[in-house]
């Protein structure tokens, strides 16, 4: 769930999760809430923070709330990604105005919301990149197919000077994006990932 501000780095949530005895109450706008708009949506996990003075990365919790129905919660409106509604799985604009949740409802504990977020992106970034990569490589192929077939100015696009400069620069950029990318498994793969939170 993205939140106002126009970030990807999770240390900026505003979003606030305040413990009151035996319930958290949340209060916060998110944007974006992947699946929000499907019907079949029951269950929202929130991130937002429960302590502002804790490290940086210390601040962030994470709520599951049971129940999309829990009083404060205002779905307003559906949001589009790119031009697509992605109907109808759907993202939404949600508002949060004092939700209270059971306390048993916070995952992993206070201060454990960073740590969760990164332990799904980080993978989930790389496989996003991947996925590119070979929709890259699908577009070089149908390059190829169509300058071996068409002619401009009296000889194949394949037979151009430009275009084989053109093609050759397409091919190590994606050449040198796929290394970069097998790079950072690998150091996943290694290192594991969510190093250097504290």
């Amino acid at each position: 769930m993205a939140e106002q501000v126009v970030s990807s780095d999770a240390t900026n949530i505003e979003c606030s999760i305040k413990r009151q005895g035996d319930f958290y109450c949340i209060n916060g706008k998110k944007w974006w809430t992947s699946g929000a708009m499907d019907p079949r949506c029951r269950v929202l996990i929130v991130m937002g923070k429960t302590d502002y003075t804790a490290p940086k990365h210390k601040q962030q919790s994470m709520m599951i709330l049971v129940d999309t129905n829990t009083p404060g919660i205002h779905v307003k409106r559906p949001l589009m990604v790119f031009g697509f509604d992605d109907a109808p799985h759907g993202h939404a604009e949600i508002l949060f105005e004092n939700v209270l949740v059971p306390a048993k409802n916070i995952l992993l504990g206070e201060g454990r919301g960073f740590e969760i977020a990164q332990g799904r992106l980080g993978p989930g970034r790389l496989h996003h990149c991947m996925r590119l990569i070979g929709a890259a490589e699908r577009e070089m192929g149908m390059m190829e197919q169509r300058a071996l077939k068409r002619k401009v100015f009296g000889k194949l696009i394949a037979e151009q000077g430009s275009f084989l400069s053109d093609i050759a620069k397409c091919r190590m950029e994606l050449e040198k994006t796929r290394l970069v990318v097998l790079e950072a498994v690998d150091q996943l793969d290694c290192l594991g990932h969510g190093q250097g939170l504290d």
